[in-house]
């Protein structure tokens, strides 16, 4: 069973989710319910997730006040989710709470997002932050590691120096994941498994290239392979 390829559950149904899991059967361990999927099929499926063995890594890029964030860790560890995202810029109060409360009720994983990979350094300063993108993500790195964060989520651009700078044991999670020749979509900042890997990825995050393939155990399988392929 692959841990270190998280498959994207980005689908319209419980039913089209449940019927990927069970195509990708047991060799795919691994999966992230993003708001799409957790707002059409309700926390029941994180639980039917776990029942049947999956780890899963709940992708709800929280950005609120530290009490709320620190009661949606609780519950996201209740459900029997091994991740959770919060969005760095939320700042160190809101990551310290997160980690706290993670910490406390064990079991789960606390990951700040950095800048998510459809943006690029021309679109930092419609947002009020000057570019460059590897600038911002180092900083918010730093931030989250400071305040007992587990892991960032990243892109492989800057994984490189995530992995340098981070303390031994972070998590690096890489999503904007591609298979070799194939389109981007809407990220900007993509690359293949291997290339995350070799740039310091412990994860790396990867939905449609699987999920739209004509044959998707066959994408996940070569999605390993090249995770896995020596340097």
């Amino acid at each position: 069973m692959s841990s270190h390829i998280i498959v994207a559950l980005d689908v319209d149904t419980r039913q089209e989710a449940l019927q990927l899991v069970r195509r990708l059967g047991p060799a795919a361990g691994h999966y992230k319910v993003g708001l799409q999927l957790l707002t059409l099929a309700g926390p029941d499926l994180v639980r039917e997730l776990v029942g049947m063995g999956k780890q899963v890594f709940l992708d709800l890029k929280l950005h609120e006040i530290p009490n709320s964030v620190a009661a949606a860790v609780r519950a996201a560890a209740q459900l029997g989710a091994g991740m959770v995202s919060v969005h760095a810029s939320a700042g160190s109060a809101v990551l310290r709470a997160a980690a706290e409360q993670a910490r406390s009720v064990g079991g789960i994983r606390v990951l700040a997002l950095t800048v998510i990979t459809s943006l690029r350094d021309d679109d930092l300063p419609e947002i009020g932050l000057a570019p460059s993108v590897r600038e911002q993500v180092c900083r918010l790195a730093r931030l989250a590691s400071a305040q007992g964060c587990d892991g960032v989520i990243a892109s492989a651009q800057e994984a490189r120096w995530l992995a340098q700078q981070l303390p031994a044991r972070s998590l690096i999670v890489t999503p904007g994941i591609q298979l070799a020749g194939l389109g981007g979509h809407d990220q900007s900042r993509v690359a293949t498994p291997r290339d995350a890997r070799d740039a310091g990825a412990t994860h790396v995050v990867v939905g449609r290239a699987i999920t739209q393939a004509p044959d998707p155990a066959q994408a996940f399988a070569r999605a390993c392979a090249d995770f896995a392929q020596p340097d």
